[in-house]
C-alpha cells in the first residue's frame, strides 16, 4: 500500500520510520510545512540514509500523486485539507481529529468520503487509545459498569516541542494567561468525543452531562526546563479533566497530568509511587484496573531525543492503515473496524 506522510514532526518522523519497517507499506510522497524541507530527501529530513522520496511544500502536489492512504498529523488539524485528501481517492489516518465525531462535525467529511469512496479514521494514544479503545476494551470482562476512567501522568519536560509547550500549553507563563488560554478547548476537541464514545458505547444514558475542568501549579523556586528556567510564580503543572455525570455520579473520567518534574511545585503535585503511567479504570463486576508504563521516557534527555509515547501514537496510526484501506468508505472508528494489530520485526518474518 503506497502511502504519504503529512507533516514531519515528532509524530510524523516516527512516522515514517513505522512505515519503512511495515511489509504492507511503502512511503511514496511526503508533505512538508517549511520551505527549507522542500525538495529534499525524507530520510536527510529525519537524519538518516537517503530513501528516495523527495518532499514537498505543494498540497497540489500530494494531492495529484498515486497513493492509497494519507497518515495526516500537522499539528493544528485543517477540515478543509483532510476534504481534501479524501476527495482525492486517499484514505486518511490521523492522530489529530475525528476519532468519534458528532454527526454534524462528520457530515462534510463523510461527504468526501462518499464523494471518492474513501475512508477517514481518527487513532492515537490519548485521544485514541487510553481514553476510549482501552476503557472499552477492558470493559468486555465486566458486567453492571458504573464508571470508566483513562488517565495520563507525564513530565512534560520530556515532550520536545518547546514553542508548543510554551506558546500554546502556555508552560512558564502566568496562572491567568494558561487558565485563559487555547489548551483547553484544543484538547476538549478530541477527548470530549473519547468520552461520548465510552458514554454511547456502554449504553449509559443519553442525558448525560460532560464537564470540563482545568487546573495549574505553579513553581515554588526556579525551575530549569528545556523551555528555559520556570520562574516561581509561573505555571509548571496543568491537569485537564474531562468527566461526564448521570444524575450525581461520574461516569467516565477522562484525564491529563503534566508536570515539570515533581519539585517545586504548589499545589505540591506528583506522581505518586508509581511514578509517570497512563492508567485505565473499570469499575464493574468484576473492577479492572490497569497500569501501563513504557510509553514514557526513562529520563528527560531520552524523551527529548525519542518519546516513546510519541512513538506508540504514530504506530497506532501506521498499524492501522491496512484495516482502514480495506474498510468501507466513510468515517471508521474503533467500533467499525476490526482487531488492529502490529507487524513483526523483518529479521522476525
Amino acid at each position: 500500500m503506497r502511502v504519504i506522510q503529512w507533516a514531519t514532526g515528532s509524530v510524523g518522523k516516527a512516522a515514517i520510520e513505522g512505515i519503512l519497517l511495515h511489509p504492507d507499506l511503502e512511503l511514496v510522497g511526503c508533505w512538508v510545512h517549511s520551505d527549507t524541507k522542500h525538495g529534499r530527501d525524507v530520510g536527510e529530513i529525519l537524519g538518516i540514509d537517503p530513501i528516495g522520496v523527495v518532499a514537498t511544500s505543494s498540497i497540489d502536489e500530494i494531492l495529484a500523486m498515486e497513493a492509497d492512504a494519507v497518515l495526516y498529523s500537522p499539528l493544528i488539524p485543517s477540515r478543509d485539507e483532510v476534504a481534501a485528501i479524501l476527495r482525492s481517492g486517499k484514505n486518511v489516518v490521523t492522530p489529530v481529529g475525528w476519532f468519534y465525531p458528532s454527526e454534524r462535525d462528520g457530515a462534510p467529511l463523510a461527504a468526501a468520503c462518499a464523494e471518492a469512496g474513501t475512508t477517514l479514521h481518527g487513532t492515537g494514544i490519548n485521544p485514541g487509545g487510553i481514553t476510549e479503545l482501552h476503557p472499552l476494551m477492558f470493559s468486555a470482562l465486566s458486567s453492571a459498569v458504573t464508571f470508566v476512567r483513562g488517565e495520563e501522568f507525564s513530565d512534560i519536560r520530556t515532550y520536545n516541542a518547546p514553542d508548543v509547550v510554551r506558546h500554546i500549553m502556555m508552560f512558564g507563563g502566568r496562572p491567568e494567561e494558561a487558565m485563559g488560554g487555547p489548551m483547553l478547548g484544543l484538547l476538549s476537541g478530541g477527548f470530549i468525543q473519547a468520552v461520548r464514545m465510552c458514554l454511547d458505547t456502554l449504553g449509559f444514558s443519553s442525558d448525560a452531562e460532560i464537564r470540563t475542568s482545568q487546573e495549574v501549579a505553579v513553581a515554588t523556586a526556579a525551575i530549569e526546563t528545556p523551555i528555559g528556567v520556570i520562574e516561581p510564580g509561573l505555571v509548571a503543572g496543568q491537569r485537564f479533566v474531562w468527566e461526564a455525570f448521570v444524575g450525581e455520579a461520574c461516569v467516565v473520567r477522562i484525564a491529563v497530568n503534566w508536570l515539570m518534574g515533581e519539585e517545586h511545585l504548589s499545589p505540591a503535585w506528583t506522581f505518586g509511587p508509581e511514578g509517570e503511567r497512563f492508567e485505565i479504570e473499570v469499575q464493574g463486576d468484576p473492577d479492572t484496573f490497569v497500569t501501563i508504563k513504557g510509553w514514557q521516557p526513562e529520563t528527560v534527555a531520552e524523551g527529548l531525543v525519542r518519546n516513546p509515547g510519541v512513538v506508540a501514537t504514530a504506530m497506532h496510526c501506521v498499524n492501522s492503515i491496512p484495516y482502514v484501506v480495506a474498510a468501507a468508505p466513510g468515517i471508521q472508528t474503533y467500533l467499525d473496524l476490526p482487531l488492529i494489530a502490529g507487524r513483526a520485526h523483518p529479521d522476525l518474518s
